[in-house]
């Protein structure tokens, strides 16, 4: 069975994603609700759903999400019973009628090919919910790491991960979890193959209370960036292709490049080089540093 997971702590959108989960043509799934001490209290509306679909709500006694989300998406998890499958699915997202009907119709197919990630088609939406993008699609299979390089998109509620997997690897903690559901993909499918599904559409949220649609908290992301791609490059380089290292270098340098009031990126990346014994390579990056400079200095 198929358990998907609602960290809840706005009500603004939250009905509309209810009523998505209310419209599944298959109704083989429950839903599980772990409320974040929110000051907005889901009770009411959700005595509304009471017979539409199996959901749990539980009200937690602190609030973990202003501290980690990784860590209040964690113990949302820990609510749900013995299911196998699970998606984490944003309280202001929505579901395509079809999500979960789409899944049962290839889970086989999943198991068959021993994959551990599964991915809907996405689209944008705004407060409205208005649809503000294209559809994004990929290839029934393909690498979890390909869709960086292709410069597509990624949210946390796409996806359906294969719960053991998630439980043994869990969640690195980001600043704000910002760029913390893109690795969770790819350390849960072992950064092996992803199954993609499009024949069902995940409606993922911008707006200006979410964090992929705020200004606020810029200093964070560009922290939480820079984790990412230090892990990536210090932790997992042998996952990649000289070439797609080359590019993960590349955004690394920049994150300093382009913040260098931040001295602990270049320490850090700095260091990197020398354990690694890439000397070449750093002398290339700090070239880098000293053209950007000039550039800069020239346009003042």
């Amino acid at each position: 069975m198929l358990a998907i997971i609602i960290p809840y702590y706005k009500l603004s959108f939250f009905e509309a994603t209810l009523e998505s989960l209310a419209n599944q043509t298959d109704k083989r799934f429950k839903v599980y609700i772990g409320d974040d001490t929110s000051p907005e209290n889901p009770v009411v509306l959700l005595e509304r759903y009471n017979d539409k679909f199996n959901f749990v709500y539980h009200r937690f006694k602190n609030n973990l999400g202003a501290i980690s989300l990784t860590q209040q998406w964690e113990r949302c998890i820990k609510i749900a019973a013995n299911e196998e499958w699970l998606m984490i699915l944003g309280d202001d997202d929505v579901l395509a009628n079809n999500i979960v009907e789409e899944f049962y119709s290839n889970i086989q197919k999943v198991e068959q090919k021993g994959v551990n990630v599964i991915r809907f088609a996405s689209q944008k939406i705004d407060e409205q919910g208005k649809v503000t993008s294209k559809i994004y699609e990929h290839h029934t299979i393909e690498r979890a790491v390909q869709f960086l390089f292709d410069k597509s998109r990624s949210s946390l509620s796409e996806y359906v991960f294969r719960k053991s997997e998630v439980l043994e690897i869990g969640f690195k903690n980001f600043p704000l979890a910002w760029y913390s559901d893109v690795l969770a993909v790819f350390e849960f499918a072992n950064f092996d193959n992803v199954f993609s599904i499009n024949n069902s559409i995940v409606y993922v949220r911008i707006s200006q209370w979410s964090i992929s649609g705020s200004a606020r908290d810029k200093e964070q992301k560009i922290q939480a960036k820079f984790e990412f791609y230090y892990y990536l490059v210090k932790n997992k380089h042998s996952c990649f292709s000289e070439m797609e290292l080359k590019e993960l270098y590349h955004r690394l340098n920049k994150c300093y490049i382009n913040n260098k009031k931040q001295y602990m990126f270049f320490f850090k990346i700095s260091k990197m080089y020398f354990q690694k014994l890439q000397f070449k390579e750093y002398i290339l990056f700090i070239k880098k540093i000293m053209c950007f400079t000039k550039k800069n200095r020239i346009n003042l």
